[in-house]
């Protein structure tokens, strides 16, 4: 059981406000769907916000910790990344991809002390069921704060664990983690010995970064790999591309 993370950086044009990058987002689902074809089972997907939901989290003053109790900025937020999700859903059902989606909006929420809840019996029919559940960053519900932003990098880590996931993936715009020669980081086991290299988005980005994809995987049990769309067929196919982070 795999799930895939399509980095919003990759399927939108970061720097420029709910902008699409149309040409990235069909060549992900061309190589999702021909993977399927090729026999890959139980897949779930999750995309990041990218110019959509970043751009509008961040004119709000809306991050994963900084919340908000004004119902209009929440409608911006969530109302963006559904424009965004339904591009995505759209480009997958037309290769055949059974995607239907999963609004974290109307399922998670944190409690006082910002631990995330999201149930998953809902995407585990999904499964059973043969669709391709596609999740999204979101903003959710957060006890004592209004509302707050989920990113899609604490999404795939909640869905990781409690679906029992034998390998996570995250497609980005890098093709892995890169250190200070701009070489890829082969494999990370322990935060500390890369912590100097990591930085964060130069786009705009309200959920952390390169770190915080880093130290979230790190704490999986699967198996993780970052990078880029031109290795995504290959991961797909059981290989661990790009940085492997364990």
């Amino acid at each position: 059981m795999i799930v895939l993370k399509l980095g919003g950086s990759v399927i939108t044009e970061k720097d420029r406000a709910e902008t699409l990058d149309g040409e990235a987002l069909e060549r992900a689902a061309e190589t999702i769907a021909a993977a399927q074809t090729d026999g890959l089972e139980d897949v779930v997907v999750v995309h990041g916000g990218g110019s959509f939901g970043h751009h509008n989290a961040s004119e709000h003053g809306v991050s994963t910790t900084d919340g908000t109790r004004d119902a209009t900025a929440v409608l911006d937020i969530h109302g963006a990344m559904k424009t965004l999700n339904s591009f995505v859903l759209s480009r997958l059902l037309e290769r055949d991809v059974q995607a239907v989606p999963v609004h974290p909006f109307s399922t998670a929420y944190r409690d006082t002390a910002g631990t995330l809840s999201l149930p998953t019996g809902q995407v585990e029919t999904m499964l059973a069921e043969g669709f391709v559940p596609v999740l999204h960053g979101d903003v959710i519900a957060h006890a004592g704060a209004g509302a707050t932003v989920v990113s899609g990098d604490e999404l795939v880590a909640e869905l990781a664990r409690r679906l029992s996931a034998d390998r996570v993936g995250l497609c980005s715009t890098v093709p892995g983690v890169l250190d200070e020669d701009e070489v890829v980081i082969d494999r990370i086991e322990d935060f500390e010995a890369v912590a100097t290299v990591l930085g964060a988005s130069d786009a705009t980005d309200v959920t952390g970064g390169m770190v915080g994809k880093v130290r979230t995987l790190l704490d999986l049990e699967a198996e993780a790999s970052i990078f880029g769309l031109d290795a995504l067929a290959s991961f797909l196919d059981g290989s661990t591309p790009g940085t492997t982070i364990d």
